[in-house]
């Protein structure tokens, strides 16, 4: 893992740490993705800032929303490979919980808080620079997509064909007080999907995303 971060800890406990998950034990990684959530949006927000001189307050929140939820944590924990080093009680093991996008995505989190803790920003803004660049995760792109949410693109996909309107339905709460999790159900003509985030609000818009893709194909 240290390889694939390219630093070397030298506690290597809040490593260890940081891939614990509650149901493997009290010393778990809910503190550490705390404070990894605050770094990542930090780092997020100079990279843009440098990088975009001439984009307005809006646009830099706009994309750097989109830069740290949940579903480009989740790109970030797969690119590393964390899920087989994901330390889990038995029966989230059981259940599949290496291949849920929550707690690969806190994983990420927790990540960053340990990096930070164990050397400062000196190692944490180049791994979460090169993180959002394999990733994938293009700011300028985002950018020229992100006017629109996907709730609004949904809707107005509906309203061209004269179709109605899409019901969201709560399916699941879920975390810490800190770090919560919300699945959605979002269903239309017939079709449902699901989606998943750190508010009501953003997995609503996982979801419209996620049914929009099977309405378009």
């Amino acid at each position: 893992m240290e390889q694939r971060l390219g630093y070397t800890f030298r506690d290597a406990a809040l490593l260890r740490q940081a891939l614990t998950h509650r149901s493997h034990s009290a010393l778990h990684n809910e503190r550490l993705e705390f404070l990894g959530d605050a770094i990542l949006n930090m780092v997020a927000a100079q990279v843009l800032y440098e990088r975009h001189p001439h984009w307005n307050e809006g646009e830099l929140s706009r994309v750097r929303s989109l830069l740290v939820n949940r579903e480009a944590l989740h790109r970030m924990a797969l690119f590393l490979d964390l899920a087989p080093l994901i330390r889990l009680g038995s029966g989230e093991l059981q259940g599949g919980g290496r291949q849920r996008s929550s707690i690969l995505a806190d994983a990420m989190e927790a990540i960053f808080g340990a990096l930070y803790q164990d050397g400062g920003l000196t190692p944490v803004i180049p791994l979460i620079t090169r993180l959002l660049e394999q990733a994938g995760l293009d700011s300028a792109a985002l950018q020229q997509g992100g006017d629109k949410d996907g709730k609004t693109r949904l809707q107005e996909w509906l309203q061209a064909r004269h179709q109605p309107l899409p019901i969201y339905e709560l399916l699941a709460r879920e975390g810490a007080d800190h770090a919560p999790h919300f699945r959605v159900r979002c269903q239309v003509q017939g079709k449902e999907a699901s989606g998943e985030g750190g508010s009501r609000r953003d997995a609503e818009q996982q979801a419209a995303l996620n049914i929009l893709q099977q309405l378009e194909t």
